[in-house]
């Protein structure tokens, strides 16, 4: 973090890119490409590239939990208390309880147990790779363990030869570190590293690898995922570091053990500093170049021999007088103080002990010349101290921003009394003379530590604050984004009904859209309702919803939102629409006019004008949010905080990730999802999903998962990582494959010779491929296997499955056997084994989100005015932010409930949360606090979770 700058001043403006610099490796391209696979389509050459360089970056991975033996990585497991005194190497694997077998293997595992054969191929054969068998470095990970016969299901024989010498090891174990920071168990990150090496992805992980990771949640991989890069960029960048000393022979043993025990990129910094060549000579530097430095090293060594006055060269700047002499040796021993690890970890102690503030104040020049709007945004900065260990992280992002648009002038506060001791222990301990000083000497040699802490220390230590606060206010900015995008993306869609979206507005009218149950869009118009023609557009409201017999209305809740909303409660109440009941919500339209002029909205909707569209993509939002919201970049759905000061590619990274994850768990039919969706399902991307949809349109339906590998583009791995989140309606695939038998039967005699062919080859795969009931499931694959043996333990049928007699069969084995037994006795895992009873319990047509929250359907309004303190209220979450959470009352603008009344007595028991906090589409009743007209803030207490 150091910089040789010339000024105080040059110091103080670079603190903002450094904290940039900082942050950017932490997502490099390559973990993009990872987090989300939709992100850009890469060949097979590309992967094996990123495959090996990801091998190379991996540190040495064993741990002390579990010692490596013969030099190979292993995939670990908790420990058991009855092995604490054995080496837990994984050749003693048999001595493990069965539950504690690995998943990634179980399909196999049970396919040789069961019949002794070769593997199914509905994995691939390199998953066997995370067996228990140990790993070995030195081959790329692509290259696959071939089973002959494996009457354990494990391979006879594990890689051999030595752990490669790796490019960017370092000192530390990457393990240990990611253990540390993450606070996650050091079994777990070792087999998460194995398991991104392996370029999985982390709705599969999250779902179907739950025993590797101790049932940890999506947004828990996510973080050790993106520490994993940081740690990974520290070491690629130390590397770069020792090779460029190297070069220019500054590099000494103890420089390269400081540099390999670096876990940082402040901490490289920090050590590479005094190493770094100035672009522009700092004034130690030009000190030095006038011969200056003999002088400064003698004052410290051996100060009786010094004589500054033979150094006194009157034609030459720099060394004209005694003063000027006197000032560069002052410049060289600043220098040197301030570079010392020593004299800088002493200082980072002290301040940890002090109370060091971070102070905001309205900027002279913004209270000149400034917009009062903006300044008025930053009223609650203008004086503003706070301590920076209590600071929130909302307090940080929004003084920045006040810094960025020149209102807010900042500074970090470090007392006094911090100087004076530093100052006291670098004369009195740190260098303390070695021979008695004249007094001129102890004067400069006071100037110049005070120099040093002034000029140099200071301004490094604000930024080093800074950029810490600013870094970690943009991480919890970004998983706070994270959560309320989730919560957002499930919200429970309104099925089998027909809606009208209504997008307001005044000058151009109200824009409408009836859409169908299935989405199809049955009529668009535009009404002006603003303009005093409001009763004779109610006509024609009116016959549109007998029309389509429509009788939910979705108000977007931009521009004229009140007005509309207003309009429609008034002509509700007087039962206007009858014999119809209608009800209305308001949607959240953030994003609906950047989606409907964009290239996607075109080619879904290329006859419609694009104002038409966003009314369409409103109504589309509350029937199925899932499905429409994907089509928005997530950065436009408003439900962020901050979320354009924070960084690009870790916000990008985050989102598209869960997206991801929503997607893939909710599932997608395969036969009649739209391609955007399935760009997002787990594994795929852009190209793969072209080439299933085309694939669909040459061949007709998938009949079933195993069709899926005929698609061009669709290797073992990617079916491995999205097979289990693709469905198959069976109704569906049935009517289908009778209409095909049909088909053939009537055109047998009519075709010539060569087009019988074909359509013989067509009808005959289609045969031979067979719907598999299990298809409808979030049973993977690989589990099939044991899926039907657990079926035909429990005397079940495929055919059954989601009815209640399937549920009824399957309770009485458990009851009988327990879930460990039963896991047991088929050899499987117990989250396995939970994972396939799911599958085969839940109804048809069953969907994670109807846990979640629905639409608020109203029939009347309240005005903004008709509000007073002590109101109670029911209404709908909008977004939540670190400070409280926001909630839309219908009065056209959000109420804040503050975080202090959001505990854990008010919220929901039944609800399992991932924390405190309430996420967006929670509906709760709240009470009035506050009423400020003037600002129009409402302040709110919480009473219940609806």
């Amino acid at each position: 973090f150091f910089r040789t700058s010339e000024s105080e001043e040059e110091e103080e403006e670079e603190w903002e890119p450094k904290s940039k610099i900082a942050r950017r490796p932490r997502l490099p391209k390559k973990t993009e490409a990872k987090t989300k696979k939709a992100a850009a389509p890469r060949s097979t050459v590309a992967r094996k590239m990123v495959k090996k360089v990801a091998i190379k970056e991996e540190m040495d991975v064993s741990l002390p939990i579990a010692p490596v033996e013969d030099n190979k990585m292993q995939l670990l497991k908790p420990k058991e208390e009855n092995e604490d005194t054995k080496p837990k190497s994984l050749n003693r694997m048999p001595e493990v309880p069965k539950k504690m077998e690995i998943n990634s293997f179980q399909g196999q595992n049970l396919n040789c147990l069961a019949s002794n054969e070769k593997p199914s191929t509905s994995v691939p054969v390199g998953k066997q790779e995370k067996c228990e068998e140990e790993f070995a470095f030195d081959e790329p990970p692509s290259k696959k363990i071939k089973l002959n016969a494996c009457p354990e299901g494990k391979p006879v024989k594990s890689l051999g030869g030595n752990k490669i010498k790796e490019e960017f090891e370092m000192n530390w174990d990457i393990v240990q570190a990611l253990s540390e920071i993450t606070n996650v168990e050091p079994w777990v990150c070792a087999n998460l590293l194995r398991l991104f090496q392996e370029e999985n992805t982390i709705p599969f992980i999250a779902r179907y690898r739950k025993e590797l990771i101790n049932n940890l949640e999506a947004d828990a991989l996510r973080e050790v995922q993106h520490t994993l890069e940081e740690l990974r960029t520290v070491a690629r960048k130390t590397h770069m570091m020792i090779q460029k000393l190297k070069k220019e022979g500054k590099l000494s043993s103890s420089l390269l053990k400081e540099l390999l025990n670096c876990r940082t990129l402040e901490e490289l910094d920090h050590v590479s500093a005094p190493y770094k060549t100035g672009s522009k000579g700092t004034k130690a530097q030009r000190a030095k170049q006038l011969g200056l430095e003999p002088a400064a090293l003698s004052l410290l060594q051996n100060p009786v021999e010094l004589n500054l006055f033979s150094y006194i060269r009157p034609n030459t700047k720099g060394l004209a007088n005694i003063q000027e002499v006197e000032a560069g040796v002052q410049h060289i021993l600043a220098d040197i103080f301030a570079k010392d690890k020593d004299a800088l970890d002493f200082i980072r102690k002290l301040c940890q002990q002090r109370y060091v503030s971070i102070q905001s104040t309205l900027a002279k020049v913004s209270s000149k010349n400034g917009n009062e709007k903006d300044i008025d945004k930053f009223q609650l900065y203008h004086e503003f101290s706070c301590n920076i260990k209590n600071i929130q992280h909302h307090q940080i992002l929004a003084i920045n921003r006040g810094e960025n648009l020149k209102i807010l002038t900042v500074k970090v506060n470090i007392p006094d009394g911090v100087k004076n001791e530093f100052c006291w222990w670098c004369v009195n301990e740190r260098w303390k003379p070695k021979q008695f000083l004249k007094p001129e000497f102890m004067r400069l040699f006071r100037s110049s530590v005070e120099d040093a802490y002034k000029r140099l220390i200071y301004p490094l230590l604000c930024r080093e604050f800074r950029s810490k606060l600013t870094s970690d206010a943009e991480k919890e900015s970004v998983m706070m984004f994270g959560r309320n995008l989730r919560q957002l993306l499930l919200t429970s869609p309104v099925r089998g009904r027909a809606l009208m979206g209504v997008d307001p507005g005044y000058k151009h009218g109200c824009k409408l859209a009836i859409i169908s149950p299935t989405s199809q869009i049955l009529h668009t118009d535009v009404v002006y309702l603003h303009s005093g023609q409001g009763f004779r557009e109610a006509e024609k409201i009116k016959r549109l919803l007998l029309q389509y017999n429509c009788s939910t209305v979705v108000i977007g809740n931009g521009t004229a939102c009140r007005e509309t909303e207003a309009y429609f409660a008034d002509l509700i109440m007087k039962k206007y629409f009858a014999p119809l009941d209608v009800v209305y919500c308001i949607a959240n339209e953030a994003g609906a006019s950047i989606y409907s002029v964009s290239p996607e909205a075109s080619k879904e909707m290329p006859d419609l004008d694009p104002n038409l569209r966003s009314a369409v993509s409103i109504a589309r939002r509350v029937q199925d949010p899932l499905a429409e919201l994907v089509k928005i970049e997530p950065k436009h759905l408003g439900v962020g905080m901050y979320q354009h000061d924070v960084s690009q590619t870790l916000l990008k990274a985050t989102l598209d990730s869960v997206v991801e994850e929503c997607v893939s768990f909710v599932g997608v039919d395969i036969n009649i999802c739209s391609e955007i969706l399935l760009r997002h399902i787990a594994g795929l991307n852009t190209n793969r999903a072209k080439n299933i949809i085309e694939w669909r349109e040459k061949n007709g339906p998938f009949i079933n998962r195993e069709q899926l590998k005929e698609v061009k583009g669709l290797g073992p791995k990617t079916f491995q990582q999205c097979a289990g989140f693709i469905r198959f309606n069976q109704e569906y695939i049935k009517t289908f494959c009778s209409n095909k038998k049909n088909e053939l039967g009537s055109g047998a005699f009519l075709t010539k010779a060569g087009t019988l062919g074909k359509k013989k080859s067509k009808v005959t795969s289609c045969a031979s491929q067979q719907p598999n009931p299990l298809d409808q499931t979030c049973i993977h694959p690989e589990s099939y296997n044991i899926a039907m043996r657990f079926l035909s333990l429990i005397g079940g049928n495929a055919n059954d499955i989601g009815k209640s007699d399937m549920q009824q069969k399957v309770n009485v084995v458990i009851q009988k056997e327990g879930l460990e037994g039963t896991a047991k006795r088929l050899n499987t895992t117990v989250h396995t084994l939970q994972l396939i009873i799911d599958g085969l319990t839940q109804p048809e047509g069953y969907d994670i989100r109807t846990d979640f929250d629905k639409p608020d359907f109203k029939r009347s309004i309240v005005c903004f005015e008709d509000l007073s303190a002590g109101a109670v209220l029911t209404g709908k979450v909008e977004n939540a932010t670190p400070f409280g959470v926001f909630v839309d009352i219908g009065v056209g603008k959000a109420g804040l409930i503050p975080v202090r009344s959001i505990t854990e007595a008010k919220l929901s028991k039944v609800k399992k949360r991932r924390s405190l906090g309430l996420g967006p589409g929670e509906r709760v009743e709240v009470k009035v606090l506050n009423v400020d007209i003037p600002r129009l803030r409402i302040t709110l207490d919480l009473i219940r979770v609806l």
